[in-house]
């Protein structure tokens, strides 16, 4: 008898049907095919009702005008009031969450130990769970009473106590991140600068940060992203005046604000007003889009690959 015995590898075709991984691969793929469905679908709703609006005013002095009146008489439809609100807190809340958001990931992940990490990484996490809405009335109650301290002349609506909140709500999304892709660089690589003498610092900023950049910075342009389309919060703090200004102690109005003032149901269907929330929303998802690309590009182009 022979010692070695040569076996055929069974074809595709030829395998065994099994109901288990036939059911989970279709639920995989519908799940996918959902996805798709719905980004389309909301794609094409977009246009559609965005069209009737541009009819009517220029899609130049949509994006070039600097008076936004759509509910007053005379009405005006330039939108960068819209997108400088939008500015000021979206600025405002990545100078506060993406710096402290990366020093919490590198603390979590270089300098905590293991009982310290298990305990403060839920804690910093938690903050993603509560309502924006909780937010929003944070801002009001506590935010703007304090910054009133420093700055009477601040209202109660203000952009600047909007910044803060959205600031502390993409937080634990930065940190969260940040942590994950910078324990995710080998170990062979931190045990290498230590053989060539280099402090905790050096190594942490030498050649942690610097091997998991790609991570990094799409975190923050991931976390850019959330703030963009933060809507309760920024309504109830930053107010909902479209104003051309770059005060941050002023009163303003985003683009998530202005569809929230005009979907309460006041507006008839159909008519310019209406319309234009799906302009503006239109103009939203084309920066959020571009943003999202943009977060690709930087995986792609600083990506390090480790054997």
């Amino acid at each position: 008898m022979s010692l070695s015995t040569t076996q055929r590898i069974p074809l595709r075709s030829e395998q065994k049907f099994r109901p288990v991984e036939f059911s989970a691969l279709a639920f995989l793929r519908a799940s996918a095919l959902v996805s798709i469905v719905t980004t389309l679908a909301i794609v094409v709703v977009l246009v559609y009702e965005s069209i009737p609006f541009f009819r009517h005013v220029s899609p130049w002095e949509f994006l070039l005008g600097t008076q936004w009146t759509p509910l007053l008489e005379p009405r005006a439809f330039g939108v960068l009031p819209l997108v400088v609100g939008t500015l000021h807190v979206v600025i405002g809340a990545g100078l506060i969450a993406l710096p402290l958001g990366l020093l919490t990931g590198i603390f979590l992940s270089e300098y905590a130990g293991p009982r310290t990490r298990a305990l403060l990484k839920p804690l910093v996490e938690v903050l993603a769970g509560i309502p924006t809405v909780v937010y929003g009335f944070f801002a009001l109650t506590f935010v703007t009473p304090i910054l009133q301290r420093f700055f009477p002349s601040i209202g109660l609506f203000n952009s600047l106590s909007a910044s803060i909140v959205v600031g502390i709500m993409i937080l634990p999304f930065v940190a969260s991140l940040c942590e994950d892709t910078l324990r995710a660089v080998p170990r062979s690589l931190r045990d290498g600068a230590y053989a060539l003498g280099a402090t905790k610092a050096e190594v942490t900023l030498k050649v942690v940060v610097p091997g998991a950049l790609s991570g990094v910075l799409a975190s923050f342009i991931l976390a850019l992203s959330r703030a963009i389309g933060e809507t309760m919060a920024v309504t109830l703090a930053a107010g909902s005046t479209p104003k051309l200004t770059a005060n941050v102690l002023e009163s303003i109005q985003t683009m998530t604000a202005y569809i929230v003032q005009v979907s309460l149901g006041d507006t008839p269907r159909g008519t310019i007003e209406y319309q234009s929330i799906f302009a503006v929303g239109l103009l939203l998802f084309l920066v959020t889009l571009a943003l999202n690309i943009a977060s690709n590009r930087i995986l792609k182009r600083f990506r390090e690959h480790y054997e």
